[in-house]
């Protein structure tokens, strides 16, 4: 036997087309609710993967600057060394001089080596207290990252433990939407799926309660309350822009 034919979403009758609307609206906002189970926590662990990122970049710059500082105390210590040589060659020769002017010469180089000595050990201290200041830190931002790692951990395995309690669920709802998506007409879904997003609470689709719109709850004159009970056309709420059903339809006493 042959399949009966689909149904063309524009030949759906306004009754028909604002019950899948409505259908639509309550499975949207079920995985709206699923989202707010969630919370901010996927923007939380976004933020900690990011400071944890920047740690270990700035963890790499400090541990970078520390061996700068010991390669720099290394090569003044040769230097101390190749002066002290200098100064030892230069006394020597001192000793062997023929005239106060090769001994004046030679005790300006031992001056300048000397002094060239003192400023390498001066370089030496001040990179020491620098290598010093450096470590310091580099102690400090291990143990934040480490904190930050643990609670990078501990907000994943929250997140992951909600996403496995919830997706079966939402994928459930998300097919079911797509479906019942397809049998509304595209220009009825774009509005509806535009007046969802200027909405605070995602609501596009209400019923009305107590002669007022469900969704700014302003009154509804009662002309207008026919028209939605009669469902013969679609009727929005001409504050809040939203569209409107009776409590019947929505199933709802």
């Amino acid at each position: 036997m042959a399949r009966e034919a689909k149904k063309d979403p524009n030949d759906f009758t306004v009754e028909e087309k604002l019950k899948a609307l409505y259908q639509l609206q309550t499975m949207l906002s079920e995985i709206d609710k699923i989202k707010t189970l969630r919370g901010e926590l996927p923007l939380e662990v976004q933020d900690l993967e990011d400071e944890v990122a920047g740690l270990n970049t700035r963890i790499e710059k400090i541990e970078r600057d520390i061996a700068d500082l010991r390669s720099s105390m290394a090569n003044k210590r040769i230097e101390i060394e190749a002066a002290r040589v200098s100064v030892e060659k230069y006394k020597t020769q001192q000793d062997n001089v023929r005239n106060n002017r090769e001994y004046d010469v030679l005790s300006k180089e031992i001056e300048f080596q000397t002094l060239e000595i003192e400023l390498c050990e001066k370089r030496i201290r001040e990179a020491q207290v620098a290598e010093k200041n450096k470590n310091e830190e580099l102690s400090r931002s291990n143990e934040v990252l480490e904190e930050r790692k643990q609670d990078l951990e501990a907000k994943k395995m929250e997140l992951e433990e909600i996403i496995s309690e919830t997706k079966q669920e939402e994928e459930r709802l998300r097919e079911k939407a797509k479906s019942l998506e397809l049998t509304i007409e595209p220009r009825l879904l774009q509005a509806f799926k535009r007046i969802r997003k200027n909405t605070r609470n995602g609501l596009g689709v209400v019923y009305v309660q107590r002669d007022a719109c469900g969704g700014c709850f302003n009154k509804i004159p009662p002309q207008k309350q026919l028209d939605i009970r009669s469902r013969k056309k679609i009727i929005v709420c001409e504050y809040c822009g939203r569209i409107m059903v009776d409590p019947e339809l929505a199933g709802v006493e």
